[in-house]
């Protein structure tokens, strides 16, 4: 006897998310993502009415107005496997940008912590995206949508004294598996930093029809060793507060 297996691409299209807890009509087309759901209260924080939509695993979102726009913050978890779903269930309630507003780990001696660094693309070390698209395919944002995050976050630091980066970042699955020798390696290709998100959010959004990007505040530098790996500063902090600012404003600076 031959069964048909599910497929998951045709299945909870409508109605409530089956992870995230959300439909139709609830969110805002323009998703902003932490990873960690306690940092979906920054994002609050500078929304004007914020309320609180959803919460469950580590999906929390709220949504809010910025300068009359509805804005939606909805934490994607740590990981490619947590963010893939995230987004997907997302788009499927009306999502249609997405940009990261994480902590990344800088590779290069230049940047700092605290400061900004915007991803041109990502190097697609995880396991996720593999499952979307060949090894070849590359992990890139919306260009429009980066080039005007770069030139907002160059406008706002200048005004307000921090430092902003950008270039290809890595995009890494196991934490705690990243060697000496790799950190070495990602530097000397000239990878300016890594994270364990980007990379999936990117080739979902391409494969989706959606639009992504990502603007991370620096929580240390691998290279140089400044801040040990786990701590919680106040330049981090402060950066987190700023790649928020430099989203709402690029958003109204797009007209999105």
């Amino acid at each position: 006897m031959t069964m048909d297996a599910v497929d998951k691409a045709t299945i909870g299209l409508t109605g409530k998310q089956y992870h995230v807890g959300v439909e139709t009509g609830d969110i805002s087309d323009i998703v902003l993502m932490p990873g960690d759901p306690f940092r979906v209260q920054l994002i609050a924080d500078q929304l004007e009415n914020a309320v609180e939509i959803a919460h469950r695993r580590e999906y929390r979102t709220v949504n809010g107005y910025y300068k009359g726009r509805l804005i939606t913050g909805c934490s994607s978890g740590m990981g490619c496997p947590s963010t893939a779903i995230g987004v997907e269930e997302l788009a499927r309630a009306g999502a249609k940008v997405f940009i990261r507003v994480g902590s990344t780990a800088a590779l290069q001696p230049n940047i700092g912590v605290g400061d900004l660094i915007i991803s041109e693309g990502s190097l697609r070390n995880d396991g996720t995206s593999t499952a979307y698209v060949p090894p070849g395919y590359p992990a890139v944002p919306d260009l429009e949508l980066t080039n005007t995050l770069l030139e907002t976050a160059r406008s706002i630091g200048a005004e307000r004294g921090f430092a902003v980066h950008s270039g290809i970042n890595a995009t890494d699955d196991a934490y705690y598996a990243e060697t000496p020798e790799w950190i070495n390696k990602l530097s000397s290709l000239g990878i300016t930093n890594v994270d364990m998100e980007s990379s999936a959010m990117f080739v979902v959004a391409r494969q989706r029809g959606l639009r992504a990007g990502m603007i991370c505040a620096v929580s240390n530098n691998l290279v140089t060793g400044d801040i040990e790996v786990g701590q919680v500063n106040e330049r981090l902090a402060v950066g987190w507060r700023h790649t928020i600012t430099v989203v709402l404003e690029a958003i109204i600076r797009l007209g999105l």
